[in-house]
């Protein structure tokens, strides 16, 4: 098994807690991402959606997981599990430094994600306060916030996947 962190970064202009519109755990929320088989390569045409409130039985009936797909090519399964608790809303102080976020924890057998697709259903707030529901699909956001009576915005969308590791201390588990 490994665990890839999903890591999402922007340049925020007047914004802040840049995340998914009902959080980092929304059990509705789609991550449309394309995935490579880890045993022959290929690599998916068009991008998975998988949700935290969307569970499948696993083929050989022991447990669950949020996504279970045959590769086309070798005909082997993969399967991808969810881990929530894990993200933190993108900062505008993070997002000045140009640093990026974690917003999700995916524990793949089989499969590599890439190529995270922004799509609809984000949320931030201005630096005053006004909450903003964002389409992040035009990689690109501006608006005006009446009450800090300033633009606000959001541009050069960027993710990554990375390989992290699981720490259990104290009876806590990270991944880092």
């Amino acid at each position: 098994m490994v665990f890839y962190a999903l890591f999402v970064g922007a340049e925020l202009d007047g914004l802040t807690n840049l995340q998914p519109r009902r959080g980092c755990d929304d059990p509705s929320f789609p991550y449309y991402f394309k995935l490579r088989c880890e045993n022959c390569g290929e690599t998916t045409a068009k991008a998975t959606c998988v949700a935290l409130g969307e569970v499948v039985d696993l083929p050989t009936g022991r447990g669950t997981a949020n996504l279970v797909q045959k590769c086309k090519l070798c005909g082997r399964d993969g399967t991808i599990v969810m881990i929530p608790g894990q993200g933190t809303p993108l900062t505008i102080e993070q997002s000045q430094k140009g640093e990026k976020t974690c917003l999700m924890v995916f524990d793949c057998r089989g499969y590599e994600p890439f190529d995270f697709e922004f799509r609809d259903g984000w949320k931030a707030d201005s630096v005053n306060g006004t909450p903003f529901d964002i389409d992040c699909s035009e990689d690109e956001f501006a608006e005006y916030d009446e009450k800090g009576e300033c633009p606000v915005g959001l541009g050069k969308l960027q993710s990554t996947f990375k390989v992290v590791k699981k720490i259990e201390r104290a009876g806590k588990t990270r991944y880092i």
